[in-house]
């Protein structure tokens, strides 16, 4: 949702999806010594477009990826690393879209601020926390991409994440890490503009979101825009973010034993955030939390064997392949 608020800034581009590429090519940086060359660059790219196509072939609305194309440019601007080829493709995604900024919403960055800190120490860090029971519906929603079987492990995942950014956030200087909740965006997206505009240095959009949402005829409007993609996509986004009732699904969808078993795990890291629990959480004995690990760790390797689990976080992006001539 923060996506659509921020992808709306005069200044600032947001692609619609998650990269997941950062971390991975930071990793195995060492692999493309031969980025600022023609062959070699093009080899960074086609590993890019081979770990994550969907993303650059459908979040990026500034540039179309082609890989003969953005190498030639790429070598032209005097890209010469991996660091450098990353930040092209968001800037010139950037600049397709008339805006000098980029940023990316992978959640999994959460974990690994100070890899980003070290390609851009300059970086503008917006952390926003959801009530971790909704954000296990989610995960439950999208269980083969995450690898969440069940209530403790989901408890388990959120509990890192926010942890560990929000540990990370305290101790970088004032201005660079802001803390949203999910929560108070929807309900004041006034507020939470104001809020982020003044932490980024940009200026509002228009506000014409009152207006799209007071007229009812939206839908058909949407139906008569086929030939103006980027109005549609606008229109689309500004709507998106009006599902104020998209919190405190998980009272309804939870039972009573999954709420106690997701509290019993991450109830302090709720309450630290602001949300009040609904049980006096004590930990689970011990072998209980021993079977909810096992039937997640089955769980993920029938799913794995039946080709189902395709969790990105455990993509590798493959070595270079050899340019050596053989003998």
């Amino acid at each position: 949702m923060l996506q659509y608020i921020l992808d709306d800034l005069p200044g600032l581009s947001m692609p619609t999806g998650e990269s997941h590429f950062i971390v991975p090519l930071y990793r195995n940086q060492a692999a493309y010594p031969d980025a600022g060359t023609p062959q070699g660059m093009r080899r960074l790219l086609k590993t890019l477009h081979d770990f994550n196509a969907e993303f650059l072939d459908t979040d990026l609305h500034g540039v179309k990826f082609d890989v003969e194309a953005l190498a030639e440019a790429f070598l032209a601007e005097g890209r010469a690393s991996v660091r450098d080829v990353v930040a092209g493709i968001f800037e010139h995604n950037a600049r397709g879209q008339g805006k000098s900024r980029w940023g990316d919403k992978t959640p999994y960055y959460a974990l690994h601020l100070d890899t980003l800190l070290e390609w851009w120490p300059d970086a503008r860090i917006i952390h926003l926390v959801r009530d971790g029971r909704d954000v296990a519906l989610s995960l439950f929603g999208r269980a083969h991409d995450f690898s969440a079987y069940n209530i403790y492990y989901a408890a388990q995942y959120w509990q890192k994440y926010v942890d560990v950014c929000r540990a990370k956030g305290r101790t970088l200087p004032a201005g660079q890490y802001l803390e949203l909740r999910y929560e108070d965006v929807l309900n004041d997206k006034d507020a939470a503009m104001r809020t982020v505009c003044a932490f980024l240095g940009e200026q509002p959009p228009a506000h014409d979101a009152d207006a799209l949402a007071a007229h009812p005829d939206l839908t058909r409007q949407m139906n008569n825009l086929h030939g103006r993609p980027s109005l549609s996509r606008r229109i689309t986004r500004q709507m998106k973010t009006f599902k104020q009732d998209n919190q405190g699904k998980w009272r309804r969808a939870l039972s009573r034993w999954q709420i106690r078993v997701f509290e019993s795990e991450a109830g302090q890291t709720l309450a630290d955030c602001g949300y009040p629990l609904e049980t006096a959480p004590r930990r689970l004995p011990l072998p209980l939390r021993a079977l909810y690990r096992l039937h997640n760790a089955l769980s993920i390797r029938l799913h794995r064997w039946r080709g189902r689990n395709r969790s990105k976080l455990n993509f590798v992006v493959p070595p270079a392949a050899s340019t050596s001539p053989k003998p």
